[in-house]
């Protein structure tokens, strides 16, 4: 089916109402998780042959997210959805006011590839909660995870409710020429700048969730061993393919050995490097990616790690030291396994380093001293981090998730998503019975001190 003709049957679709009906899609929800669970071994298959993410990664960093998300629209959907109430005050007496929750319409879900499941499908479940209808587009990399969404989907839903596009520029492109009520993005600044034209062109209300170089701040109070642990899980979760990943590393000069030896025995004990990593860790996206990160490895400044293989695409945990912020690794968000490492003995001074850099989509404080928390906390903008833990605040639903500036617009996870595609009518109602005639002319002295004391 053409995309033109899908976008008409699902403006049609949502026409008739049949979405607004809190109780379709609940059930609705619920029917796409069945057929998730009942599907788990082809989705990981196919995440795994474009890939080679294991099946316990993929259900942890991905399957687990998803459905933790339809759990929480099924239990919450209802609730949201009702009107509420709200006061209405003395210069609309008597009356009443409340607020009306309804789906923005027809929705545009444009999937990123690097979590090829949960950026893609956690969005489009925010919308159908919403009781918007779904036009999804993953992205075209991870080839197989693509075509096992669409299968899953087109076999199971209309594509008048429900659908996916796939493809690559060609048909993101044409998707872009129609008028979406909502369009939500995942993937990077420069494409976000795209979506964001044209979607400017039909005042399309959009949610981008972008990225940047998140910056983590370990201070010399930090429990050394535990805050290493911390990092390497989450900055080589994916192969570092994680937009909430951190970025580089500020750690104070005092203990910058101990940190650097504690990564090291970290990345030891988590990964075998002498026998199965290569079977058991994920491979970089593609020969274009492998390229670009391999350049970013200074070989006099690595001080573990380093070792590449093009033909399975293939970069392990590797830390940079002897970093500073003119490096070529500082230009550009990383998005790969490599860790620089940056020293300093003045926090001022890379606080003021940091400003300097757009903002950022999260920033990680290891540190036990709340006065030192507090003031990078209240200096630095960011979307969205944690105290002493990485990664980890993304899992909760109750925080919304997005970037600021350059790193993205709106957010969502929880009653966020479910409040970026929805449209709050607010309606006041008033009775025949009665009419104050303060705001209707002939205007007079009194009146205007009447209306004074109402509004002041």
């Amino acid at each position: 089916m053409e995309i033109k003709e899908i976008v008409k049957e699902q403006q049609a679709f949502f026409n008739s109402n049949k979405t607004k009906d809190v109780s379709f899609r609940v059930e609705q929800l619920k029917k796409l998780k069945q057929i998730l669970k009942e599907n788990e071994p082809i989705l990981f298959k196919a995440i795994y042959d474009d890939f080679g993410k294991s099946e316990f990664e993929t259900y942890v960093s991905e399957l687990a997210l998803v459905y933790h998300e339809i759990n929480n629209f099924i239990k919450n959907c209802s609730k949201w959805s009702k009107i509420k109430r709200v006061s209405t005050g003395l210069a609309n007496f008597p009356a009443k006011s409340y607020i009306i929750p309804e789906p923005l319409g027809v929705t545009l879900v444009i999937g990123a590839w690097n979590y090829p499941y949960q950026l893609s499908l956690n969005p489009a479940i925010t919308a159908l909660a919403a009781g918007n209808t779904v036009v999804l587009k993953p992205s075209e990399l991870p080839a197989k995870t693509s075509a096992v969404m669409a299968k899953i989907i087109s076999d199971n839903f209309p594509s008048n409710y429900f659908c996916v596009v796939e493809g690559g520029v060609k048909e993101t492109t044409e998707l872009l020429e129609h008028r979406f009520d909502k369009i939500f993005f995942t993937g990077s600044t420069p494409v976000g700048k795209i979506i964001y034209q044209a979607a400017a062109k039909n005042l399309t209300p959009v949610t981008l969730e972008l990225g940047g170089k998140s910056p983590t701040f370990v201070l010399a109070d930090a429990d050394i061993k535990m805050t290493a642990k911390r990092i390497v899980w989450a900055k080589f979760l994916n192969a570092g393919q994680t937009c909430v990943a951190p970025d580089y590393i500020l750690v104070e000069k005092s203990i910058e050995i101990r940190f650097l030896e504690a990564l090291k025995l970290e990345l030891e004990q988590s990964f075998n490097f002498k026998n199965d990593i290569e079977q058991n860790y994920v491979r970089i996206i593609n020969a274009k990616n492998f390229d670009r990160l391999s350049k970013l490895i200074d070989n006099e400044k690595v001080f573990v790690g380093g070792t590449l293989n093009a033909e399975t695409r293939f970069i392990s945990p590797t830390i940079l030291h002897l970093i500073s912020f003119d490096d070529e690794i500082m230009k550009d968000e990383i998005f790969g396994p490599i860790l620089p490492v940056i020293s300093f003995t003045n926090l001022n001074e890379v606080v003021q380093k940091v400003k300097e850099k757009p903002k950022p989509l999260s920033c990680y404080i290891y540190s036990k001293n709340k006065k030192v928390v507090t003031k990078l906390l209240k200096e630095l903008s960011f979307g969205g981090g944690a105290i002493n833990d990485s990664v980890m605040h993304l899992s909760n639903s109750n925080l919304p998730f997005g970037g600021v500036g350059l790193s993205g617009i709106g957010n969502y996870h929880g009653k966020a998503g479910f409040d970026s595609f929805t449209h709050f009518k607010s309606i006041l109602e008033k009775p025949f019975w009665f009419e104050a005639n303060f705001k209707y002319a002939p205007y007079s002295s009194l009146k205007l001190k009447i209306i004074k004391f109402l509004f002041e």
